[in-house]
């Protein structure tokens, strides 16, 4: 998948902009499209013991982290629009048989449980392709006017779908990040 600036949607920084209006779904495809080409780079030739590796023992494992994007972008994806997770849909919880409740994500996770996640590469990227595959199904329809449709009103104010997609945006970029961090620790010790 290349983004949207390869594509000719527009140019890098510094370049110059073309007319070419760019809409929502583009937008939300290209920002997590680019998590979707990082991922198999992020875990490849890595064993399972080099993905559950954490720096201090309260740090959080590249393993770890890919799971928890991965679950946090299932989770908030399939309830905007309404589908079972991928997660137990397509059998990725028997997959990596984790000790934990079926509906666990990782937020405010132990760091023992933290340590407990140890899976392959080749499970993570798989189970992140396809979270990704149904995320860009569902964005590649969006229209500006969704954007403001209300999906969790258990905030003052409510969430609205936009506020939503662009929390995910954030969150699997920010552990894409730490993830990639961690592999570069891990590499120089």
């Amino acid at each position: 998948m290349r983004s949207m600036a390869e594509r000719g949607r527009g140019a890098g920084v510094g370049g110059r902009c073309q007319s070419v209006p760019m809409d929502v779904s583009d937008l939300l495809t290209d920002a997590l499209g680019r998590v979707r080409e990082q991922i198999p780079d992020l875990v490849k030739g890595l064993s399972d013991d080099d993905l559950a590796w954490r720096p201090d023992p309260e740090a959080n494992s590249i393993a770890w982290l890919v799971w928890h994007l991965t679950r946090i972008e299932d989770d908030h994806v399939a309830g905007v629009a309404g589908t079972e997770q991928v997660w137990t849909a397509d059998g990725w919880a028997g997959r990596f048989d984790l000790p934990f409740a079926t509906g666990e994500h990782g937020y405010a996770m132990s760091t023992d449980d933290v340590g407990k996640v140890r899976v392959s590469g080749d499970l993570l990227a798989g189970y992140y392709d396809a979270v990704a595959a149904r995320s860009a199904s569902y964005v590649a329809d969006l229209r500006p006017d969704d954007l403001d449709r209300v999906v969790d009103e258990q905030w003052d104010p409510p969430v609205t779908l936009g506020v939503r997609l662009v929390s995910v945006v954030n969150e699997v970029n920010a552990h894409l990040g730490q993830a990639q961090y961690v592999r570069g620790l891990l590499e120089r010790r």
